[in-house]
Formats: structure tokens, sequence, C-alpha cells
């Protein structure tokens, strides 16, 4: 048990340190959270969401899973979507993979996990749109990356396609839906420059 000990001392001693720098920090985060983000990502231990984009608890909506899919029978996922979007009122959703994905690179090296082999069925349907290109590369990383980044846009275009953001651009909420990349090896998060406000730069995207 002492590494889950480690871990309530951890606790306690972060508590402290942020009440000693600000003793009404934890007050104000109980009465509410008021997030201007939806965090889309990988589950990946490496890629945690609110330190690598500097934000504080209770300032990022975080939903995370393997190789950070959103897919449309995904309760989970759309539930999520939904309180941060209707309740939430978040102004961004950040759609965010990362290269040297666990889950893109054993779908392309068609390696067997067991369960999450059908959770990454989904991913496999990526690398049949993306055949050709996918052909042409001679180096397995190069293969891995480009799939790391064609997986968000494929994700960004599925949260798009979602009946909850296409609703709120309907009545007129501000909802932008981004896609970004994060390199473990170097800590920095990159913009994929795939974005959309509105159903017409959705039907940009899906001309691309």
């Amino acid at each position: 048990m002492k590494s889950i000990t480690d871990l309530l001392e951890n606790n306690r001693i972060w508590a402290e340190r942020i009440s000693a720098e600000d003793p009404e920090f934890f007050s104000r985060l109980s009465h509410q959270q008021t997030p201007k983000y939806l965090w889309i990502g990988c589950a990946d231990s490496r890629v945690p969401a609110n330190e690598i984009v500097g934000l504080e608890p209770g300032e990022l909506f975080v939903h995370r899973n393997v190789a950070n899919l959103v897919i449309h029978t995904d309760m989970n996922c759309l539930s999520v979507l939904e309180y941060a979007v209707d309740v939430l009122h978040v102004e961004h959703i950040i759609v965010c993979g990362h290269y040297g994905c666990g889950g893109i690179a054993a779908t392309l090296k068609q390696q067997s996990y067991g369960l999450v082999d059908n959770w990454l069925r989904h991913v496999g349907d990526i690398v049949n749109k993306y055949t050709r290109e996918l052909s042409a590369m001679t180096s397995e990383k190069e293969r891995s990356d480009f799939l790391c980044e064609m997986n968000v846009i494929e994700q960004v275009i599925n949260v798009c396609n979602t009946t909850i953001v296409r609703d709120t651009w309907l009545r007129g909420q501000d909802v932008s839906v981004h896609g970004m990349i994060y390199a473990v090896e170097d800590g920095l998060l990159r913009d994929m420059h795939v974005h959309a406000a509105s159903d017409a730069d959705l039907q940009m995207l899906l001309r691309r």
C-alpha cells in the first residue's frame, strides 16, 4: 500500500501549498466550475491535459480515452460533450492527439491486445482511408506521425458532425472546435490549423 499512501501524502502537500498561495481557492472551486474549454484527449499518462496548457483546476473540462476518439455511439464522450456545451457553455472544444500514441502504433502494426482491438477498429478505418499516403512512406515513425495527425483531423470532423455541436451552431451559440497535437519529446503543443465554428467551416474541412 506504500504507493497509495504516497499519493495521499502528495495530495496533502499539494492542498496545503495551494491554500497557502490562495486561501480562497478551494472555496471558490467548490461553488462552481466555469471552464471555457473542453479537452478531448488520449488517456496516455504522459499527456496531462491541465499541466501542458498551464490551466488550473476548474478551467479545463476533460474527456480522455484511448487514441482520443470521438465515436457517435460512445455515450460517455457524447454525454461529456453535451454537458460541456449545454450546461458549462464552453467556448472551445479541443481535440488533442499526441505523437507516439500506442493505440495508433498498435493499429499500424496490426497487433492484437484483446478488447481494445474493437475500439481501435475506428483507427483502422482511418488507415484504410489513407492507404496510398501511408504506403508511400518509408519509415515507421513517419507513418505513425502522419496517422496521429490524420486521426486528430478525423476526430475534429466527428465532433462537428455530432447533433450536439450542429444544434449548438444552429441556435447561434459560439463554439469553436480545434485540432491540436502534442509531442512528448519536447513538451510542445502544436496547432493543426484545423478549426470549425460553423457548419460552413465544417463543409470546408470535408473538402480538404
